[in-house]
Formats: C-alpha cells, sequence, structure tokens
C-alpha cells in the first residue's frame, strides 16, 4: 500500500492485515504537531510503517530530531514541460502593463498567511504603483476582504478565488509572493521557476529554502515579517540584474525535481519492498 492521505488509519489497517505500507508524508510537522492527539498518533502509529517518505530535507531531519523516526527524501517529481505548455492557456485576468505585478497562489487559510502580504503592500501603497492578484479560495476570504476595504487598497489588490490552473497569471506577473506559515516543498514556488517569475517567500518550514538554494535563487523573509517583505518588494526594480541572475539560477537548478528521475526514486522504494 503507497499512501498520500489518511496515513494514521491507513496504517493501522495495514498493520493489522498484514500487508506491508509506505507513508507519503508531505506537510511539516510545525503546522500539526501542537496537537497532542496527532503528536501521539505520528510518533507512534506513523512509526509503523515499513517506509515513511517526506518531499523535502529539512522535513527528513525534523522528523528524526523530533521524533525519531527515520524517512526517506523523494522531491515532488516536476514536468517542466507539462507547466509550460499549460502556462500558454489563455486567461481572462487581464494583468497590468505599465504596473510592478504580484501574484499570491494559495489557500485562504490561516497556514497561507495571506495577512502578511497584505500589511506588506498597505506599507508601499504610496511608493510604488503594483497591482496584486491573490489566487484561491478559503475560511480567511472575508477577513481579507474587510482588510482590503478598510486599508482602501481595493484598486490595487484582487482576490479572484479559486483558479485551476493560474500558471498563465504567474507566468505574466513579475514577483511570486509566498507568504506561509509552514509547508512541505510548495509546488508553486517550482512552477514559478520553470516560468522565471522571481520568487519572495517566507522562509518556513520547510521546502522554500532548499527550492531557493539559501537565497541564491529568489528572496527569503522571516515568517510575519511583513516589514522586510515589503522592502524587498520595493528593491525588486532597484536590482533587476541582480533578480534576473538569480531567476537563472534557480532554473538552471531545476533538475533536482526532475519529473523521471523523481518518480523512478517512488518505483524503487516500492519494489524493495515487493520483490
Amino acid at each position: 500500500m503507497l499512501s498520500f492521505q489518511g496515513n494514521i488509519y491507513c496504517t493501522l489497517l495495514c498493520k493489522l492485515l498484514g500487508i506491508k505500507i509506505i507513508v507519503r508524508s508531505n506537510t511539516a510537522p510545525d503546522g500539526w504537531s501542537k496537537n497532542f492527539f496527532k503528536l501521539i498518533c505520528y510518533k507512534y502509529i506513523l512509526g509503523l510503517a515499513d517506509k515513511i517518505i517526506v518531499n523535502s530535507l529539512e522535513f527528513k531531519k525534523k522528523l528524526r530530531f523530533r521524533f525519531n523516526i527515520d524517512s526517506i527524501c523523494i522531491y515532488n517529481p516536476l514536468d517542466t514541460k507539462d507547466v509550460i505548455k499549460r502556462s500558454k492557456n489563455n486567461q481572462s485576468i487581464k494583468i497590468p502593463k505599465k504596473k510592478l505585478n504580484l501574484i499570491s497562489v494559495g489557500r485562504l487559510v490561516d497556514q497561507k498567511d495571506q495577512t502578511t502580504l497584505l500589511k506588506a503592500v498597505n506599507r508601499i501603497k504610496q511608493q510604488i504603483d503594483f497591482d496584486l492578484i491573490i489566487v484561491g479560495d478559503g475560511s480567511k476570504k472575508i477577513e481579507l476582504l474587510d482588510y482590503i476595504n478598510k486599508n482602501n487598497l481595493s484598486k490595487k489588490v484582487r482576490l479572484i478565488g479559486s483558479k485551476h490552473d493560474p500558471l498563465r497569471l504567474i507566468k505574466l506577473s513579475d514577483i511570486l509572493i509566498l507568504t506561509s506559515l509552514y509547508e512541505g516543498l510548495p509546488n508553486v514556488l517550482l512552477e514559478a521557476q520553470v516560468l522565471k517569475t522571481y520568487i519572495i517567500s517566507s522562509d518556513c518550514p520547510t521546502g522554500p529554502k532548499e527550492i531557493l538554494l539559501k537565497g541564491k535563487a529568489g528572496s527569503l523573509f522571516k515568517i510575519g515579517d511583513d516589514k522586510s517583505l515589503s522592502k524587498l518588494i520595493l528593491n525588486f526594480s532597484k536590482n533587476k540584474s541582480k533578480n534576473l541572475k538569480m531567476v537563472k539560477y534557480g532554473y538552471k537548478n531545476l533538475f533536482r525535481f526532475n519529473y523521471k528521475i523523481n518518480l523512478n526514486k517512488y518505483f524503487q522504494e516500492i519494489y524493495s519492498l515487493i520483490k
């Protein structure tokens, strides 16, 4: 059994039935380990799995250090040709040509912390002409809209809801911004690198630092630090040559997430249990 969701229940069932199981966990423990029940379940039940796969090296270290659980790191398989192909699809949302175009993609929930992004752009709304598109839906939508209206950002910030495929919008944007409190290995950063869009991301656990090669392939800021984020946005237009080099460096190192290589790693781990 290869489990991607419902890992606790699946592990228990497989152990009862004598079935070998490989569990794949995709979200850093920082997001759920404050819940005592989940903490106990993860440590004592998930550890029963025959193998545990995670999607970043930092994630692997956290499991070892905090739970004494060994795991195997396999990066998310990235099909660059597919990303480029899908980025050519027509998009009805208009992107202004004479503004600094910012985009954020993610569910409107506490984890993604779009509030920090809104606070950052609110700081610089008088200093730079920008257009921010926030793609996604979720429980925080009303709260975010309320902030936008109270701070007179409605002409600069657009919440456009969920989009089946926002790759065209990412490609046409100048900067993709991620403000998450925690992740696993955020695919949206990989997609932005494929499309050669500059990235500014929170240095959250886990994934962004690895994808951005410790800041060599994009900018990192401390979680929740809207002041630092606002400065990074302002500095973008002042360091175009440096930004271009960072984008190229990230694109050059995308081989780490190669689709075929990482899928083959999954196959090898499965095959080692059934041969």
